[in-house]
């Protein structure tokens, strides 16, 4: 198709096989749309596209992915608020005439229907990291970790360690928005038969949100990657992989942080020198 069509906070760039997102940056885009900067759909990925009257003289057109195709959506299941919604063109109403045309247009290249077997809409890019209200969470890819904030993490979290899992060990994730009560990252693992424990401030595989931590352009696209990868992995391995050297830098912001907490007589004298020197000992 070729043309560009442009809404509030986006613009759809219509292509041969595809439709290409890009998302606006500024004070009142969403902060969502501004982590994800750009999504390419391909027309094999939408399954049906609307019209729909939208709020103070405006009207929405909408791309509607078919299930399993998006990691996003995927992760997502739902939680996502209209405003939130990255597959949903707010133009004025004036221009209804034209989205119309365009929806039509976009309807002509579906060929497919129904549950998709694979995702077939990018997921975001990796590294990636946010902090959640108990740890800071990493993913590069392949293992995603956990690394627990000692004035958040409760006693369980804290006695199990910090956590690394392989995507090849993890079943899926489960995300719940921030925006709710009991916010949380849960990854789920392929060994959990007896099942994992049902709060998640009590399991470590998983990371609790607050008031500032976990924020949904933070924590979705993040959820959105791993998902994508475990899809992408083979089977369990063997043997779990090994734990990978530290960053010194790392090891002795922590050392710092766990003499102040030693200091303020939040950690005990025997606690300080356990910690310590299980640090030292991943250098």
């Amino acid at each position: 198709m070729g043309d560009v069509l442009a809404g509030f906070h986006a613009a759809w760039e219509f292509e041969s096989d595809s439709v290409l997102i890009r998302y606006e940056r500024g004070i009142r885009t969403p902060k969502l749309f501004q982590a994800l900067g750009e999504r390419r759909v391909p027309y094999a990925a939408i399954d049906a596209v609307t019209l729909t009257p939208g709020k103070r003289g405006t009207v929405a057109l909408r791309i509607e992915p078919r299930a399993g195709a998006d990691p996003l959506l995927e992760a997502a299941a739902g939680q996502l608020k209209e405003s939130g919604d990255p597959y949903r063109l707010v133009l004025p109403a004036e221009r209804e005439t034209l989205a119309e045309y365009y929806g039509d247009e976009l309807r002509a290249q579906l060929t497919e229907s129904g549950p998709a077997e694979e995702f077939l809409v990018g997921a975001p890019e990796v590294p990636m990291n946010f902090k959640a209200y108990d740890a800071k969470a990493t993913f590069d890819g392949n293992i995603v970790r956990f690394r627990w904030f000692w004035t958040g993490a409760s006693s369980a979290k804290w006695k199990a360690g910090d956590q690394s899992f392989p995507v090849a060990e993890l079943s899926g994730v489960e995300w719940r928005s921030p925006e709710v009560f009991e916010g949380h990252l849960r990854l789920l693992r392929r060994d959990s038969a007896d099942g994992q424990p049902a709060q998640a401030d009590q399991d470590p595989a998983a990371v609790v949100f607050g008031l500032g931590y976990g924020p949904v352009h933070e924590s979705l696209p993040f959820a959105a990657a791993v998902l994508s990868a475990v899809r992408r992995s083979g089977p369990v391995a063997a043997v779990p992989a090994s734990a990978p050297r530290r960053d010194p830098a790392d090891i002795a912001e922590r050392i710092r942080h766990l003499g102040e907490l030693h200091e303020a007589g939040l950690v005990t004298d025997e606690e300080f020198s356990s910690k310590k020197a299980e640090l030292l000992a991943e250098l």
